[in-house]
């Protein structure tokens, strides 16, 4: 009888006794290739989030859930990830990319908080009179002061950022003066010892200054010292200084200390997250103006009571 069942018909039942061994394994191993690549998916979808937040500076929770067409809470664990591994920052909404040695693209920065800067920018060109002579330092939150005051009468500007030579240059109500030095080809600033020595022939009325990076102790930080020494010196040869940032500057940090929110007459921003920089405002008279106080409330990434 043993020889019977390893005939022909036995052929057949020992193919159909390891048939379905056969089929478990194949299951198991298309689980795991599965696995692996919803695995992989994920964590292409974080880089290309982390390349888009290079690219563009910033991302928002609502532009990634639709691009990637997944739910907000699936785009708010990625962008908890990636902060927690320190390459990017929460903010608002969203993430901007964390670096404390190196500032994002100039085009970038301009798309950071744009509707803000304009708000800042406006509220900052209110404060200064026609008539006036002022300084306006490198940054894309200065630039937006400079389109602002675009409709002002004699103004003198001097600057040591390209950009915003080029915003004015075609207006011939105001006079635009250019500092020389080194030219930064990330953003179009003038840096250098050549640029400190200019602005100290100066003593102006105003000056409007930006800066990368906000601590809690209310220090003023950048990325470049160069820049540092020329910032320094603005604010040094101006009788009135405006400090313009909107908040996404205390998400961010950077090296080099320009000086503190103490040493600025006015500082104009969007909304002031930070009690302590507040305190500090209260308490060396530092007047704080925000153009955008009812804004909300920053995104912790973290589902609402609702949901």
């Amino acid at each position: 009888m043993g020889q019977v069942a390893f005939g022909g018909n036995g052929r057949t039942e020992g193919r159909r006794l390891h048939r379905p061994r056969a089929r478990r394994s194949r299951r198991v191993q298309a689980a795991a290739v599965r696995k692996g690549w919803l695995e992989d998916m994920l964590i292409a979808r974080q880089q290309s989030i982390l390349d888009l937040a290079k690219q563009v500076g910033r991302v928002t929770v609502e532009d990634l859930a639709a691009r990637f067409v997944v739910t907000p809470q699936t785009i708010r664990k990625d962008l908890n990830e990636l902060c927690d591994r320190r390459l990017l920052a929460r903010v608002h909404g969203g993430a901007v990319l964390a670096s404390s040695t190196e500032n994002v693209g100039y085009d970038a920065r301009r798309q950071i908080a744009s509707s803000e800067k304009m708000q800042i920018g406006q509220a900052a060109a209110n404060l200064v009179p026609n008539d006036s002579s002022l300084f306006i330092n490198i940054g894309t939150t200065t630039e937006a002061v400079a389109q602002a005051l675009l409709q002002h009468t004699g103004l003198m500007v001097i600057t040591n950022n390209i950009n915003v030579a080029n915003v004015m240059r075609a207006y011939p109500q105001i006079e635009v003066v250019i500092a020389g030095g080194v030219v930064r080809r990330s953003d179009g600033g003038i840096v250098g010892e050549a640029a400190v020595d200019f602005i100290r022939q100066f003593k102006v009325d105003f000056a409007i200054v930006g800066t990368s990076a906000i601590d809690e102790d209310g220090s003023l930080l950048d990325y470049d010292y160069r820049e540092v020494k020329v910032a320094q010196a603005i604010i040094a040869n101006a009788r009135r200084v405006i400090l313009v940032a909107d908040q996404t500057k205390f998400d961010r940090t950077a090296p080099v200390r320009i000086g503190s929110v103490a040493q600025v007459d006015v500082f104009v921003t969007d909304r002031c997250p930070s009690e302590g920089v507040r305190g500090l405002c209260r308490a060396e008279g530092v007047e704080l103006i925000e153009a955008a106080p009812d804004w909300g409330e920053p995104d912790t990434g973290k589902p609402a009571e609702a949901e």
